[in-house]
């Protein structure tokens, strides 16, 4: 199996898993319904299990866009890798989100609420503000960053490093996943939200694309921050890679002040 086709595969797997839990708990007519949030947050964390276990010993099972480019910044991954991988992750992620919805049809067609539907595909916040929302995805995304790297770290680990993983995913949705449902992930939450767009689920409602940009741009800054703090920490120096994702992270944060401004328009500062 090549590299592109591994993290497409064990993306795909995440998904089918992930999404498919959230489907479970959520859709109208599943005997999981009304499950809960543990239910949801331990489903997530053995999505990631399945999906390292199946492609890891091939790519290392990044399986999240946010992690290459946080391996790249740490200098663990070439970046001419990183668009490939990318891609991969994207396709895989667009492939599982439709393997739920093959695997749900009945259940999307008997759900009226719009947005249960949407919210097997993507994240959303709790309450709406850019920069809330884009601080909790740097903050989950940079300790996943620095978790991944803590665990690569330490060497007793060897063969259990998928279920340890799988318990850094359960323990970022159970502690901080519920501000913005925990993307951590631009492929978790863009491919599926590509998919929830395209396919034909009747009801479905818009896909709330306002939104979108959220889950994309504050886990590769909290990625590429994770890398850059751990690098510093456990390393004692800092590149000028470092130094840019520092300054990614800043402007991030300075766009969801933009954006509150010119699309919520003053409702943020209900929220602060």
């Amino acid at each position: 199996m090549t590299e592109f086709l591994a993290e497409l595969v064990g993306t795909a797997i995440l998904i089918l898993f992930g999404a498919g839990v959230c489907a479970n708990v959520n859709l109208k007519g599943s005997y999981a319904k009304d499950g809960g949030w543990i239910v949801i947050a331990l489903g997530w964390g053995l999505a990631v299990v399945m999906g390292v276990y199946a492609v890891g010993s091939i790519t290392g099972a990044h399986l999240n866009p946010a992690v290459t480019i946080g391996l790249a910044v740490d200098g663990a991954f070439d970046w001419d890798k990183v668009p490939m991988y990318i891609l991969a992750q994207m396709l895989g992620a667009m492939l599982g989100a439709l393997l739920v919805w093959l695997h749900f049809m009945p259940h999307f067609k008997a759900e009226e609420d719009p947005g249960t539907k949407l919210g097997v595909f993507s994240t959303g916040p709790a309450y709406p503000n850019y920069v809330a929302n884009l601080i909790s995805e740097i903050i989950g995304t940079m300790i996943l960053m620095m978790g991944l790297l803590f665990i690569g770290a330490n060497k007793f680990t060897d063969g259990l490093n998928p279920l340890i993983v799988g318990a850094l995913i359960v323990a970022i949705g159970l502690s901080l996943g519920g501000t913005t449902g925990y993307a951590i992930n631009p492929a978790r939450d863009l491919g599926p939200r590509l998919a929830h767009a395209i396919l034909p689920i009747p009801g479905k409602g818009p896909s709330n694309w306002a939104y979108a940009i959220v889950p994309v741009i504050g886990p590769i800054a909290g990625g590429m921050l994770g890398a850059t703090l751990y690098h510093l920490l456990f390393k004692g120096e800092i590149e000028m890679i470092g130094w840019i994702s520092i300054l990614v992270t800043i402007l991030t944060i300075v766009l969801g002040f933009i954006m509150n401004k010119t699309i919520l328009r003053g409702q943020e500062s209900k929220l602060f």
